[in-house]
């Protein structure tokens, strides 16, 4: 009995401080996971004693990555001005809809007009922070273009107050945030600016470029890491605290040259890989080799990752990025001008093998699948596909049709030639020559079958 009543107590002991164990982890789990929830909502305001609380955010250029981050930012509650110099996109966004293709981009765009957190306009309004997002051309011998730029800071400076953020995200040279914030010094003199009063100005400025894949820009602004590069401690600091507001990646803090390099760097990097697979192609094709089975041979190697090639190189970041190396630094950047050269010639080689395949034809008639720059989107911009299609149309007597599922209506360059948009069905019908330039999802779901008596150029390896 003794013995019992004993191993009784023992075991009601260790009932008791298991309970109690228990008890005890379980509130320090809470109190750590509230005291994280209570950090992370001082981020959003502040970031290393750094105050910035943004009720509203102006972000000019409402183009392939402004949109979308608008969209984003209006989407966690925040008051979002768009501004555009097009009336036709204002409009648009302001029914709710889109004007450019992106995956999910049009139901974020609604939800967040329906709620009242976002509406585009023609004219700039006074806000928290402004976001600039617009193009950066080429001038002659690929120098950068910074019209636009200057542009949207002309726009924006009547608005500026003291305490505003302003972040230039457009793809530019370096040195090109210094000089938005010249141009913007230059409108309002009565502000100061960081490149004089460096963390005690009255208007903060960062370069703090996006790193986002076309049909995947709504998820990768949010997943993506983001380089922050302010002209001054301050300037930085309160960019991170905008970009917290919606970025779950690593804010990672640097100078504006920095990042504007950064940017370079990272797509001129994109774009020597992609020349070795371009160069390699044509090799192949010199030695009847084939290519697609090349690169998979040589991908099995456990420090090989060849890029597939394709008909050239297009788009606002890639095509355009190395060039800004190229002309800062025009007598060093040897390998960058190298391969931008051979990117640049692939579109030409393409055409060759083209025209090479119709001429078997009493009457070749050519369709062209894929007109934008990437798969599965409707930019045009810096196309290879396009610029192929439009010689073909030029220096051919085929007659060229052109498959496009992202678009209504053909670019007037090309119906000016007479090339006709068509639909996947009729291409396949009427053509004799087949050539894929862009891997959409909907040529990827053409069965062999109905391919079989086509002569193919295929540049994207589908097929």
């Amino acid at each position: 009995m003794v013995r019992e009543s004993i191993e009784l107590f023992f075991n009601k002991a260790i009932l008791i401080f298991c309970t109690f164990l228990f008890i005890w982890l379980a509130s320090m789990m809470i109190l750590f996971i509230f005291e994280r929830m209570s950090q992370a909502n001082k981020l959003d305001k502040s970031y290393f004693g750094v105050i910035m609380e943004f009720k509203k955010v102006s972000v000019v250029g409402l183009g392939y990555i402004g949109l979308p981050t608008a969209a984003v930012i209006a989407s966690r509650g925040i008051k979002v001005i768009g501004v555009d110099v097009s009336q036709h996109a204002v409009d648009t966004i302001n029914a709710g809809n889109v004007h450019i293709v992106e995956p999910d981009l049009d139901m974020v765009v609604r939800s967040a007009v329906q709620a009242g957190n976002l509406k585009a306009t023609t004219r700039a309004e006074k806000a928290d922070a402004f976001m600039v997002a617009v193009p950066t051309p080429f001038k002659e011998n690929y120098e950068a273009d910074l019209s636009y730029i200057e542009s949207a800071a002309k726009t924006i400076a009547p608005v500026l107050e003291k305490g505003n953020l302003v972040i230039l995200e457009s793809t530019s040279p370096v040195g090109a945030t210094e000089e938005l914030a010249n141009w913007l010094a230059e409108s309002r003199p009565d502000l100061t600016f960081p490149q004089t009063h460096g963390s005690e100005a009255d208007i903060n400025v960062a370069h703090c470029p996006e790193r986002v894949l076309p049909g995947h820009v709504l998820r990768e602004l949010v997943e993506n890491d983001r380089v922050i590069g302010g002209m001054s401690e301050v300037c930085s600091k309160k960019a991170v605290a905008l970009y917290k507001t919606f970025v779950k990646g690593e804010c990672l803090l640097t100078n504006a040259r920095t990042a504007e390099m950064a940017k370079l760097t990272e797509n001129s990097f994109r774009d020597v890989n992609i020349a070795f697979a371009n160069e390699l192609s044509m090799i192949c094709d010199k030695l009847s080799i084939d290519m697609w089975e090349l690169i998979k041979l040589a991908n099995r190697h456990p420090r090989v990752n060849i890029l597939n090639p394709g008909p050239g190189v297009g788009g606002h970041c890639i095509a355009v990025d190395p060039w800004f190396i190229v002309s800062s630094a025009p007598d060093t950047a040897k390998l960058i001008r190298q391969a931008r050269e051979v990117n640049d010639s692939k579109p030409r080689y393409v055409l060759q093998q083209i025209i090479d395949a119709a001429d078997q034809f009493k009457k070749p008639v050519i369709a062209c699948m894929g007109i934008a720059f990437k798969a599965d989107i409707d930019d045009l911009r810096e196309s290879p596909a396009l610029d192929i299609t439009k010689m073909l149309a030029q220096k051919s007597d085929a007659e060229v049709l052109v498959v496009e599922p992202n678009i209504e209506t053909l670019p007037k360059v090309l119906s000016d030639l007479g090339v006709k948009l068509v639909t996947v069905e009729e291409a396949l019908e009427r053509c004799n020559t087949l050539a894929v330039l862009v891997d959409h999802k909907e040529f990827k779901n053409i069965a062999p079958e109905q391919i079989a008596k086509k002569v193919i150029v295929d540049s994207r390896g589908i097929f």
